[in-house]
């Protein structure tokens, strides 16, 4: 894309439709608004954790800092740690409005060896789509309260919850493994693994379960 392309930073993100979406920061952009407003210029208006007006990211010289002063009621988070006050963004960092995660990308226009590092970083929350986080929740339901002996739902299970075909929770389940690395796990580990990295990481909350 022509952001990447020029070297300037740009967000990746999966609406509500779980389509991907693309914001780029503008040529002399000074500041851009997250949100569910209108005003926002990064708008995620199907999220209802995410405020009106939820927080800033301020562009000098195209270098971005998140700013979250207080504003919202739920918080950001960059890499699954909350931000108080301002947080510089890296290359690859994953930020979180809510129940959305947005991908920062900052393009290394000189191609050399941080930019190659940074490409293998895996972060905590990766990029999931608000359908794959419903399969997901229901995935890890009965380890509501720390239930120690439990065990994920089965896909089954969870496409009752859900109203969707087994084929379809399968399909999410597929792109769950890929997306929290637990992908090359043999096949009678990924669900256990897959809870516990959603647990451990923040992606999923116990208390939404």
């Amino acid at each position: 894309m022509e952001a990447e392309r020029e070297g300037r930073p740009f967000l990746v993100f999966r609406d509500g439709e779980d389509r991907q979406e693309i914001v780029a920061v503008a040529p002399g952009a000074s500041e851009l608004w997250v949100g569910r407003g209108e005003s926002a210029d990064l708008r995620l208006h199907w999220d209802e954790e995410v405020s009106s007006l939820h927080a800033q990211i301020e562009v000098v010289r195209d270098e971005c800092t998140l700013v979250d002063d207080g504003l919202s009621r739920n918080g950001s988070f960059v890499n699954e740690e909350r931000v108080h006050g301002r947080r510089h963004l890296r290359d690859g960092d994953t930020i979180r409005f809510g129940r959305t995660a947005v991908r920062y990308r900052r393009p290394n226009t000189d191609g050399g060896a941080e930019e190659t590092a940074i490409a293998t970083e895996t972060p905590a929350a990766a990029l999931i789509s608000p359908a794959q986080r419903k399969v997901l929740l229901v995935l890890c339901r009965p380890y509501k309260d720390g239930a120690g002996f439990a065990t994920p739902a089965t896909n089954q299970e969870i496409g009752t919850a859900l109203h969707l075909s087994v084929d379809a929770v399968k399909t999410h389940m597929r792109a769950l493994f890929e997306r929290l690395g637990v992908g090359d796990l043999p096949q009678n580990q990924k669900r256990v693994a897959l809870v516990e990295r959603a647990l451990q990481s923040g992606v999923v909350n116990s208390r939404e379960l």
